[in-house]
């Protein structure tokens, strides 16, 4: 998807109209990202490229009326963020590139992920080598984790696939899982309350958008109940989170305007693979450990780490 800076000015006088939805709210740094990923191939927003943005946070059914608009015909291109993903699943007008977390094949919008074979294609942060991987890395910030509370979106696709790679790097390191299932934002708290009730030494939170929305209320709740915590993303470490391992959703929505400049000058995205992040980072927050009573300054592991949160 690298494509060389000077092979991607935009020459053409058209002017794209790229309609985006998303489950988040404004400020929206993933729109960002995409947009400066746009301007890195010549896009200029008022010249050859116009945004229509549609937000509904925490509610993907509320944009069911802006996405109706597909039908209208002057539209080039829909993106969407997150779980608006799911609110999209019957549109066919028009080409839809997505940033999942969760499996597309699942949702239903792509046939697989090598030949997606529809008007759906984008990129998705589900890797069940990651699920296994952050059980490691917790266990070695909190080496005597020995029962961990596993919180977890039932009604997130390829959510089960997750829990079943979690248990196995549980397994292997003779540590005890205790599944804390809660579907949709409505059960975040009653999940949080099965969670203090697991007697664990430790908390693992599967990423999603719905512990993307409550990340501050669901890192305080680790703090508050002494529970070293791991994450998906950055972004959960940034609102009190011990620590996470994932792909940068900023990078990866500055990534997908590649595949955005792919469809406008023609291609199908029937023929666009859906892609996986390669590169993870890998991030501590120092703040947090030291509530915990976590000595990490003379660590092995801050060696590791990509970024460091004082």
């Amino acid at each position: 998807m690298a494509w060389p800076v000077a092979a991607q000015s935009q020459e053409a006088t058209k002017r794209y109209h790229i309609l985006w939805f998303s489950t988040q709210s404004l400020p929206d740094p993933f729109l960002d990202g995409f947009r400066e990923g746009m301007r890195a191939r010549g896009y200029v927003e008022g010249k050859n490229l116009t945004f229509e943005l549609h937000y509904a946070p925490g509610d993907p059914a509320g944009l069911r009326q802006a996405i109706s608009e597909l039908r209208r015909g002057n539209i080039d291109l829909a993106v969407s963020s997150g779980p608006a993903t799911r609110a999209m699943t019957e549109v066919t007008e028009v080409p839809v590139l997505f940033a999942l977390s969760g499996d597309p094949v699942e949702l239903g919008i792509v046939k697989s992920l090598g030949q997606p074979g529809g008007n759906f294609t984008g990129s998705t942060f589900l890797s069940l080598e990651l699920a296994g991987k952050r059980v490691e890395l917790l266990k070695d910030i909190f080496p005597k984790l020995r029962r961990l509370a596993v919180l977890s979106n039932t009604n997130h696709p390829g959510e089960q696939s997750e829990w079943r790679a979690t248990r196995e790097a549980c397994r292997e390191l003779e540590i005890t899982p205790v599944y804390v299932p809660f579907a949709g934002p409505r059960e975040v708290e009653a999940a949080l309350g099965a969670a203090a009730n697991a007697r664990a030494d430790a908390l693992l939170v599967f990423p999603d958008a719905t512990t993307m929305v409550h990340r501050s209320r669901i890192a305080q709740f680790a703090i508050d109940q002494h529970l070293p915590s791991m994450f998906g993303w950055s972004e959960y470490c940034e609102a009190g989170g011990l620590a996470s391992y994932g792909a940068n959703q900023r990078a990866t929505y500055f990534s997908l305007a590649a595949y955005a400049d792919r469809i406008l000058r023609g291609e199908r995205p029937a023929d666009l693979p859906v892609v996986q992040p390669t590169k993870f980072e890998f991030v501590v927050n120092l703040r947090t450990a030291r509530l915990l009573g976590i000595e990490l300054d003379e660590s092995s592991v801050l060696f590791r780490t990509n970024r460091v949160i004082e």
